[in-house]
């Protein structure tokens, strides 16, 4: 016996297949943002680019700013490039490092407050 031979796909057949891909691309074209959205974002914090211990204290300073024992520090620029900070807002500093340097000198034990507690008036 012989095998039949095999049926060309017909026009109907070709279009169904067509829309099929059509649609099912679509689809993963719209649900892609969210399902990466959905994926657990990697956050990257910015390498410190100094940080010490001092005086038991940890000093990290970064991009973003400077941190004592985790906690940030307010830095202003002066016009002439040094640093100022609102611990020690009487002398200015040439570097990051040498300010926080001298706001653990300033604080002793204490620690900053974070800007997000309340204030008393």
């Amino acid at each position: 016996m012989y095998a039949a031979p095999a049926a060309l796909p017909t026009r109907r057949a070709l279009l169904r297949t067509a829309f099929t891909a059509a649609v099912l691309a679509g689809t993963a074209a719209a649900l892609a943002p969210v399902l990466r959205a959905r994926r657990p974002r990697q956050t990257l914090t910015p390498a410190p680019l100094a940080e010490e211990t001092y005086r038991g204290r940890y000093i990290a300073v970064d991009r973003a700013g400077i941190r004592i024992d985790g906690r940030p520090l307010h830095v202003m620029r002066r016009a002439d490039g040094s640093y100022l900070s609102g611990v020690n807002h009487f002398q200015s500093f040439g570097t990051p490092l040498e300010l926080a340097r001298a706001a653990v000198d300033e604080l002793g034990t204490a620690q900053l407050v974070s800007a997000s507690a309340p204030h008393h008036g």
